[in-house]
């Protein structure tokens, strides 16, 4: 079907939206090549200008980069928390950064808390599997990330109790399994004290205050997947850049 611009925002923003939607779900994978300028403006019936800014806008927000043979997808250098790794699967099968590795240091079913408790929609101490992993690069500790999902998900996939890295990551191992997509994720961002349990991972002293993200992903039905927190590494930090014209 061909597109049609709507009125309900700029004509260059739903160009936009339109492409990095595609690359959010993996349509347009890693490398792709997007069509040119001329072949975009003839396609959505705006000027060439419209257009390039369109391009610049995915570019600014990092998610294609320009070359003189023409437009690419790159997320290569955009992601660097563990909230974007499902975009990263998606688009480029690899929920890692160039010069990223993960290390898996813990796997197993404990008590919920009453935070995970609340964003798993189970009650406090009920069993979940608790899966926790240090992310680093060639800086350090990228971050130390803690997922809990419903023990129930390890039944159908009981690797969600190994400690070993997953081919598909949490979300893909889910959505294989049982057929539960995550479509939808909130994030919180907020300082928290590191738990001694992690702060000898992230080499500082335990009840520092540091930079967290909490996510919670749900899937197709509105139901809870997964609920994630990251303590970041010193120094790291959360950006995002948005378009306000």
């Amino acid at each position: 079907m061909t597109p049609k611009v709507q009125r309900a925002a700029p004509p260059f923003l739903q160009i936009a939206d339109h492409f990095r939607a595609k690359i959010k779900e993996g349509e347009l994978p890693q490398e792709t090549k997007l069509p040119s300028i001329a072949e975009i403006a003839r396609e959505w019936g705006v000027a060439t200008a419209t257009a390039a800014k369109a391009i610049k806008q995915l570019q600014e927000e990092g998610y294609v980069r320009s070359t003189s043979q023409g437009t690419f997808v790159d997320l290569g250098r955009k992601l660097t928390s563990g909230s974007d790794r499902l975009q990263m699967l998606r688009a480029t099968g690899s929920g890692f950064r160039p010069g990223e590795s993960v290390e898996i240091i813990s796997a197993e079913l404990v008590p919920a808390p009453a935070h995970v408790a609340k964003g798993l929609k189970v009650s406090e101490g009920d069993q979940v599997v608790q899966r926790r992993r240090v992310y680093r690069d060639d800086d350090g500790t990228v971050a130390v990330s803690t997922s809990w999902l419903s023990s129930e998900l390890a039944e159908a996939a009981p690797e969600l109790l190994d400690v070993g890295p997953l081919p598909k990551m949490t979300f893909g191992l889910i959505e294989d399994r049982t057929g539960r997509r995550a479509v939808r994720r909130r994030d919180v961002v907020a300082m928290y004290p590191v738990p001694s349990d992690i702060a000898e991972a992230l080499g500082i002293e335990a009840g520092t205050q540091a930079l967290t993200m909490t996510n919670q992903y749900s899937d197709q039905h509105g139901e809870p997947t997964e609920y994630a927190r990251d303590f970041l590494g010193p120094g790291r930090e959360l950006s995002a850049e948005y378009a306000l014209d």
